[in-house]
């Protein structure tokens, strides 16, 4: 839309005069403020009211229409969902089903009585016409966007130029760049920049580091900083060789790349080559961190234009990420980076202003006053004014946001430079997240453009802007400029551990430290079947004396404390002994803390709780914790403190991989206080003197996170021994043609090949719809990713995908270097000529397509970095390829339609499910952590939920009085109120995490007729759960008759003995053995009666929290 309308500002009308300034002004800030401030707020109504004389009738009835549709919450949502929902979707089909849905489920009178009759009816058709409707319903949303994101290819883009330049406005040309996945896509977005640059016709464009450098990293700092500055070399050296010359400007979105930015920025620009150049740069008010930026670059700037170099420019924003910001903040628990109030916001905005235009940065730094709010226009006019710095300053508008403004501020600054965001069309989805932002940010209740499309000089709504602005002006003398992104503070009751924040330089100055000298425990090997015997009777002497609860509080809160201290000790030595990166482990010592802090708090005071209503409640004797290498801290952390929380003694056997990391672990807990004999770490080798200890007489039970083949080998030596295992995986994740794209295929690479893919909840498998795999722009896109991922040494904070835990086995070795019939490589893997250590470690990430259904890969876990690619028709195909192996532990779906969701979430078999979001990384209480069929053995309870702990203890029934009685009151009252409900109890606004339980099958009851009360209430349990019981009476069958009719049956429940080789029978079967005594509790012993099911789903969209 041109800035020219019927009604032309005669800039005459809008003369601003100067005003007076005395000495005694001067004398007086206050008063020198409150006389700024009056003739700030007249100038805002003139302005204000110029634009409403001067607004065309196109533009009034576009900002009427606009106004009414965000002052109605189901036109913000319509419009919101259309623009996200159905735009990126390219098949008609899908597109035209979510079309129909949108419009019914957001109905709203805002649109006016024509547009809304045809959005109906255009979604009654589209659903019968996809093909034919929905090219229209696309073309008409572009049609309104247009104004805000204009076309990149000729001849409309060098039309708007021309008309732009005849209008007397300036264009900063920004080529959108939302989503780079890859050094392939930077290339391209460097490309279309470049282009722009060498235009005659463009002399200003502005770009984010993000959109041009893939995977920055703020860890790996110097190492980003050296690619940016790279970038931005080629960058300047156009624009300098541009007639005329090219005006380049950094953007500012991500709190983590305000450092980076300004880090490169001011390298590049301090060398010869560019010591003349000018250049932009976005400084962002919401930031308190950017006041702070502001001095660097002010001191910087000076010193450089001291020794002959050129100006800078500062383009002041408030900031459009800030609902990103808190997404992030509250999904790691930081405090947000951004100021808490548009209050703050506002003062900062003028705070930074009266930096950058102190006298002494006169001659160095210009100013770049970007803001659609009148008040802060008016007030930058007479604040410059007043110190005779108009010169420095120019003023910057979004294009199309509000023309009849922008026309009211060029006729009284003379000059306007318009920020233009350009995309061309087959690129369309680019513009997606900005103009979400732009959207969203309109919406805020506070925000000056969703109140200009109804404001007045004379309304109420002018008057309390105008009271925020003089609050602002007032406060600005006081805004805090202190960093506030820090960890939340504890809260009362648990809460989870915040991840380390690398955008803290203090923080990656502690990880470089670390990791230039690893700690180094020393390590005692056990080498005989004695040294196990002598282990485990100090663990049976120790575990025959009770502790506390409250104690055993203790000691896990006293642990947590002493891990956090250590945490980057930590940190270096699990890279160095395991291989693990920097941001694998950080997560990991985070979970490892909060298995202390919620097995301590909350499994200890359950337990406590059950005994102060009369149930008998102990330990259960010496509990093995049998670890993994794979994580190495967090896993042995758990199950030492969940054994520990119950009362037991517990004997941690780190893997072969993992011993000082095991024993680093063991010497946190003593160090917290636990007892040596409490606590007891065995390092042997796992042969006989291994299986001595797990098939020890007094060993009363094992936990396990291995592979199935060992939980299987462990049943097999000691078929009473009690098994409790997560085991193995073959984990894929489905992606529809209704999902985000960019999205799905950045969390299909990170769920594949973080940590080398050596996660038993990796991605192996990508399982896409045949619309998306046909279509050769995903495997182009996904292939891309994946080559640029750093693969290296995890010493390095470069490092994205570091070495296997050693050289390949069998399975990955094949995995990793042939193929099965049918499939091809999109990305062949390479072993990479490492040196010492890592040698024969070190592999580049592998992509195998057209994997087969029921084919060695599909069914095959591999354990290391490599994706196998399958085709599927639609989601009911994708679904039944996914159930299809014997595993069920995690899993995932990308897709935006609630419609598919849910049918998904109803039929997939696995114990977590994760929708639209990356599948690994289970976060304790958020996402408890456990699979189904043979990933899990022994019927646990899930790691890091609320039920773990009590499976550790003996729980019996109180002596005394009417059991089942008990029973029906608690039974019924915990089915209603826990089993058969969903809970969330983390309550994040961004990520929904839902705990939910599914009945059993079948469970099997064995007994011998002398327990009739226990019998009664397994009855009683059945009957409340809905889960078919099958009784055995062994005075009536045999053994192996009750085995043999065990079909349907997922768990066995002992009131009696059972044989050892029937007990086998029922692990080949996979059918769990509980010999634990039934209770009247609901809470314990329904428990033994369902599956959990962890359901993590990402609710918002670019920040904008989605409907629940």
């Amino acid at each position: 839309m041109a800035l020219d309308a019927p009604n032309d500002l005669d800039p005459g009308q809008m003369d601003y005069v100067e005003p007076d300034v005395n000495t005694d002004q001067r004398v007086d800030p206050a008063a020198g403020d409150a006389r700024l401030a009056d003739d700030a707020v007249a100038l805002a109504g003139r302005l204000l009211a110029a634009s409403l004389a001067d607004e065309s009738r196109a533009e009034r009835r576009r900002r009427e229409r606009l106004g009414r549709l965000l002052a109605d919450a189901n036109g913000r949502e319509l419009i919101l969902a259309l623009t996200d929902e159905v735009l990126r979707v390219d098949d008609p089909r899908v597109a035209a089903r979510r079309f129909g849905e949108l419009v019914e489920q957001y109905p709203t009178p805002a649109l006016g009585a024509v547009d809304g009759v045809m959005l109906r009816a255009g979604a009654s058709i589209a659903p019968k016409l996809p093909r034919l409707v929905m090219p229209l319903v696309v073309r008409r949303v572009k049609a309104e966007t247009r104004g805000i994101v204009l076309p990149a290819d000729d001849p409309a883009f060098a039309r708007h130029l021309t008309q732009r330049a005849d209008d007397g406005v300036r264009l900063n040309i920004n080529p959108l760049g939302e989503a780079i996945l890859s050094d392939a896509e930077a290339d391209e977005r460097m490309r279309i920049v470049l282009e722009k640059i060498a235009r005659p016709d463009v002399d200003y464009v502005s770009v984010k580091i993000s959109s041009i450098v893939a995977n920055l990293d703020v860890l790996a700092f110097d190492d980003t900083v050296a690619r940016v500055a790279d970038r931005l070399r080629t960058l300047f050296q156009a624009a300098n060789a541009a007639r005329p010359r090219t005006f380049v400007n950094l953007d500012m979105e991500e709190y983590r790349d305000l450092d980076l930015t300004l880090a490169a920025y001011m390298a590049v620009l301090g060398e010869d080559e560019f010591a003349t150049t000018d250049a932009g740069i976005v400084l962002q008010a919401y930031l308190p961190d950017s006041h702070d930026a502001a001095e660097r670059l002010g001191a910087w700037a000076v010193a450089r234009r001291d020794a002959g170099g050129g100006r800078i420019k500062v383009r002041l924003v408030k900031g459009a990420n800030l609902a990103m910001e808190e997404v992030e903040a509250e999904l790691h628990g930081w405090v947000a980076a951004p100021y808490g109030t548009k209050a703050d916001v506002d003062a900062s905005y003028k705070a930074l202003l009266d930096s950058l235009l102190r006298p002494e940065w006169s001659d160095a730094i210009r100013v770049g006053i970007a803001s659609h709010n009148l008040f802060d226009i008016a007030w930058a006019m007479v604040r410059t004014a007043d110190l005779g710095a108009g010169d420095r300053v120019v003023y910057e508008m979004l294009e199309g946001m509000a023309p009849a403004q922008a026309r009211a501020v060029l006729a009284v600054a003379g000059d306007l430079l318009m920020y233009s965001p350009v995309v061309a069309d087959e690129d369309f989805d680019a513009s997606i997240a900005y103009l979400s932002r732009r959207l969203d940010e309109n919406t805020q209740a506070d925000n000056f453009l969703r109140s200009l499309f109804t404001l007045t000089v004379d309304s109420a709504e002018f008057t309390r802007q105008e009271e925020m602005f003089r609050h602002a002006v007032d406060a600005r003398h006081g805004v805090d400029r202190a960093r506030r992104r820090r960890p939340v503070e504890p809260q009362r009751g648990f809460s989870n551990e915040p991840e380390g924040d690398f955008t803290d330089p203090a923080v990656r100055e502690a990880v470089v430290a670390a990791l230039v000298a690893p700690a180094d425990p020393a390590v005692e090997v056990i080498t005989d079947t004695d040294g196990i015997d002598a282990v485990v009777a100090a663990a049976a002497g120790a575990a025959s004396e009770p502790v506390a609860p409250d104690q055993r509080l203790r000691w896990l809160l006293a642990t947590a404390d002493v891990m956090r201290v250590e945490r980057f000790t930590t940190l270096a030595l699990m890279a160095a002994e395991t291989g693990k990166t920097i941001h694998e482990g950080d997560p990991e010592i985070a979970e490892a803390i909060d298995f202390c802090d919620y097995y301590g708090g909350v499994g200890t005071a359950h337990l406590a709780g059950l005994a102060a209503a009369g149930y008998q409640v102990e330990g259960r004797g010496v509990v093995a914790v049998v670890a993994p290498w794979n994580f190495p801290y967090a896993i042995p952390t758990g199950g030492v403190a969940a054994a520990l929380a119950a009362g037991n003694a517990v004997i941690l056997k780190p893997a072969p991989e993992a011993i000082r990391t095991g024993t680093h672990i063991a010497e946190q807990f003593w160090r917290a206080g636990v007892p040596r004999d409490r606590l007891q770490v065995v390092v042997c080798e796992d042969g006989p003197v291994g299986t001595h200890l797990v098939t020890h007489p007094a060993l009363d039970t094992v936990i396990l996170t291995g592979a199935y083949s060992t939980a299987s080998m462990f049943l097999d030596w000691r078929p009473e021994l009690r098994v409790l295992a997560e085991t193995s995986g073959k984990n894929a994740l489905v992606v529809t043609a209704a999902a985000d794209l960019d999205l799905a295929i950045a969390d299909l690479v990170r769920s594949a090949f973080g940590h080398a893919g050596q996660k038993c909840s990796a991605a192996s498998l990508g399982i896409v719809e045949a619309a998306v795999y046909d279509d050769p722009t995903f495997l182009r896109r996904l292939r891309h990713a994946v080559l640029s991922l750093r693969v290296g040494s995890p010493a390095d904070t470069a490092t994205m995908v570091g070495p296997t835990i050693a050289r390949p086995s069998d399975k990955l070795e094949r995995a990793l270097t042939s193929l099965e019939p049918g499939e091809r490589w999109l990305v062949e893997p390479e072993l990479l000529p490492v040196d010492g250590d890592l040698a024969g470690r070190v592999w580049s990430p592998g992509v195998r397509i057209a994997v087969r259904p029921g084919s060695w890969f599909h069914q095959t876990e591999c354990f290391g970095p490599v994706l196998g690619i399958m085709r599927a028709d639609d989601l009911d195909h994708a679904i039944e390829l996914q159930n299809a192996t014997e595993f069920g532990l995690t899993g995932g779906l990308h897709s935006l339609d609630p419609a598919e969701i849910e049918t998904w979430l109803r039929r997939v078999q696995i114990g977590n499910a994760y929708v639209n979001r990356h599948t690994t990384g289970a976060i304790v209480r958020r996402q408890p952590f456990g699979g189904w069929k043979k990933s899990s053995v022994g019927g646990s309870a899930k790691a890091g939920g609320p039920g773990y702990v009590q499976q550790l203890a003996r729980i019996t029934e109180p002596s005394g009085g009417d059991a089942l009685a008990r029973a029906t009151t608690s039974f019924a009252g915990s089915w209603r109120d826990h089993f058969s409900v969903d809970h969330d109890p983390s309550g994040l606004a961004a990520e929904a995490n839902i705990l939910r339980y599914h009945p059993v099958a079948g469970v099997a009851v064995r007994h011998d007729g002398s327990d009739s009360d226990g019998l009664d209430l397994l009855r009683l349990a059945a009957r409340t759960t809905g889960v078919r019981l099958v009784e055995s009476d062994a005075r009536a069958e045999t053994d192996d008759e009750f085995v043999g009719r065990l079909g349907g049956v997922e768990r066995v429940r002992l009131l009696t003995d059972l044989s050892d080789d029937a007990r086998r029978a029922c692990h080949a079967a996979d059918v769990a053995v509980d010999g634990s005594p039934p209770v009247s509790d609901g809470f314990v012993e329904l428990y033994r009666w369902v599956r959990e099911q962890s359901i993590s789903q990402t609710m918002h969209r670019h920040g904008r929290l989605t409907p629940r």
